[in-house]
């Protein structure tokens, strides 16, 4: 009985760290949106008519961007409330 709430506690802490490592995941979309979101003004600043065409590029690009940071936002949620791998013990 105790040795399985061990268990359970370490696979618990893994998960935690886990969860905490997966969200480092965030850095570099937030990295890569503000350096797009700096040459776009950049581009709009030497280019003024194409306002509309630079703005809508750089929401695609950071809209693919972030969904890095949401696929980690989602593994450490699996980690933390579903948790696989309490059931595998």
């Amino acid at each position: 009985m105790e040795s399985t709430m061990l268990a359970k506690a370490i696979v618990m802490a893994g998960s935690a760290i886990g969860a905490g490592l997966a969200m480092i995941a965030g850095i570099g979309p937030g990295i890569g949106q503000g350096f797009a979101a700096g040459k776009a003004a950049e581009a709009v600043g030497r280019q003024p008519e194409a306002k509309g065409d630079i703005t809508s590029t750089m929401l695609f690009g950071c809209a693919v961007a972030e969904s890095t940071g949401i696929y980690g936002l989602v593994v450490a949620m699996i980690l933390l409330f579903v948790n696989p791998f309490i059931g595998k013990l």
